[in-house]
């Protein structure tokens, strides 16, 4: 079943990136709700959730940087540009099944990094 899931979700990001609508919100199950936490939205039902983003203005890409979990529990980090501007984005998914019954986004906007930590980082 894990395996299954992770190659769902694998399938809904790849939908995302080729603009396929319908492969896209496969994944949820017809109650499945979508929540925004930084802008307070909730979005309730698989065809409300496919609305909001179908109505999305900008040109979206969607890279995938890695998914982890297990049983009903799984997070994708995403790189999500809109019109070339890169978005860093953490999705939480609960399934319920075969079908994601909850995800919550988290989005941030990258920032440079301090030169007090130069030393520290790798490139």
């Amino acid at each position: 079943m894990t395996i299954q899931k992770k190659t769902a979700i694998e399938e809904h990001w790849r939908a995302s990136e080729s603009g396929d609508v319908e492969a896209e919100h496969a994944i949820y199950a017809e109650e499945a709700e979508l929540e925004y936490p930084q802008s307070g939205e909730r979005f309730r039902g698989r065809s409300t959730i496919a609305a909001q983003r179908g109505g999305h203005p900008a040109e979206r890409h969607f890279t995938v940087r890695r998914i982890v979990g297990s049983g009903d529990l799984w997070v994708s980090e995403c790189t999500i540009t809109y019109d070339g501007v890169p978005t860093y984005s953490v999705s939480v998914m609960e399934f319920a099944g075969n079908e994601v019954i909850h995800e919550t986004q988290y989005f941030a906007d990258p920032f440079p990094a301090p030169a007090s930590r130069a030393s520290l980082t790798e490139p």
